[in-house]
């Protein structure tokens, strides 16, 4: 059974791009506003920006950042906004909420050798 979100809590279809792979009809601005404010903040452009701080407050979306996702942020992104909102986040914080296609699995795990017949 879908929920039913309210029209005054639905997602606009323009803020959609940022939102590709999750139903934003099925979104709701405050009960999914973590994933909304840290999906805006990465792919969004200055009028889905705009948009974001229309609907939240600085704080929220301040502590959005402070707190980052693990492997949702992009290096430049997570820069930027930790600048314009004055905030500084704690590196190993930083460090896994940055998004990385190629991890170093080498460092903490052991390879097992390959078998040689």
């Amino acid at each position: 059974m879908e929920k039913e979100v309210s029209k005054e809590k639905m997602v606009p279809k323009f803020v959609a791009p940022c939102l590709w792979s999750y139903d934003i009809n099925q979104l709701d601005v405050e009960k999914d506003k973590v994933l909304i404010i840290t999906q805006v903040l990465n792919y969004g452009d200055p009028e889905r920006i705009k948009w974001l701080y229309s609907v939240y407050r600085e704080e929220d979306i301040k502590e959005v950042v402070i707190n980052p996702g693990r492997g949702l942020w992009f290096l430049g992104v997570l820069n930027f906004w930790e600048t314009m909102l004055g905030i500084k986040i704690p590196p190993k914080k930083r460090k896994k909420a940055l998004f990385n296609l190629h991890p170093d699995f080498t460092k903490k795990t052991r390879m097992p050798r390959p078998l040689v017949l």
